[in-house]
């Protein structure tokens, strides 16, 4: 009975600090730059063990000093309705769920959020387990409860991965573009927003005709999406309606 006390202790106590240091660490995020995250240390690892040259080119930047295209491109190539969501756009998991089910030998449809993907980026790892997927759910609801929208754009677009060893905005429009991030053409950023989905295979700076094309299509649906909002200003904004 001691044993099983103890370890109900011990179990009790490892909870407490899990809950504690999470927590606080995504206090902490609201207000100090994200320099590094799990996937920049990873690439680095991956580079080390292929025998290739160590590649990491980040730099942290305001959201006031990137590119007001860019937050509308991202919304429109990853997540329409990121101003009004809490994080999870369920109607959007039910579509790729249908489209899923209705093509089950083809590649499977996601339905992540700007939210869950920048909780993915910045404090868990890649992979596709219900583990991973579990804590993605929990970190994804404590920055929806303590950062703003504009704070989870700013991280999101300081972090996410837009080429080999490139992460964040000011990182790719130095690499690609050879301006700053707030120096990005409408027409650029567009272009950043649809290698999203794979920017290891898609590059900003050598785009293929199929980005090309991807380009032009974000570029018509950044028309239906409203100005972001800067820091401060109320996020609730409906979309501008599409014509028919």
């Amino acid at each position: 009975m001691l044993i099983v006390s103890y370890i109900k202790k011990i179990l009790k106590w490892v909870v407490v600090a899990f809950f504690a240091s999470t927590i606080l660490s995504v206090i902490a995020y609201r207000f100090i730059p994200v320099f590094v995250t799990p996937l920049m240390l990873l690439r680095v690892a991956e580079q080390v063990k292929n025998g290739s040259e160590i590649k990491m080119k980040h730099h942290w930047v305001a959201l006031e000093s990137i590119s007001p295209s860019l937050p509308v491109a991202v919304i429109a190539s990853e997540d329409a309705n990121f101003l009004n969501h809490h994080g999870f756009d369920f109607e959007a998991i039910q579509k790729a769920a249908k489209r899923n089910q209705e093509h089950p030998g083809k590649r499977k449809f996601g339905a992540s959020t700007i939210s869950q993907q920048t909780a993915k980026n910045v404090f868990l790892w890649p992979g596709r387990s219900w583990v991973r997927k579990g804590f993605e759910v929990y970190f994804t609801t404590l920055i929806e409860l303590l950062w703003s929208k504009q704070r989870i754009m700013e991280v999101y677009l300081n972090s996410i991965e837009m080429g080999e060893g490139i992460y964040g905005a000011e990182a790719v429009a130095r690499e690609h573009f050879n301006c700053s991030a707030l120096e990005l053409s409408r027409s650029r950023c567009a272009l950043i927003a649809a290698t999203l989905p794979n920017p290891r295979r898609f590059s900003s700076k050598h785009p293929s005709s199929y980005m090309l094309k991807r380009q032009s299509r974000i570029e018509r649906e950044m028309k239906f999406v409203p100005k972001f909002p800067a820091r401060g200003e109320d996020v609730k904004e409906e979309p501008k309606k599409k014509k028919h």
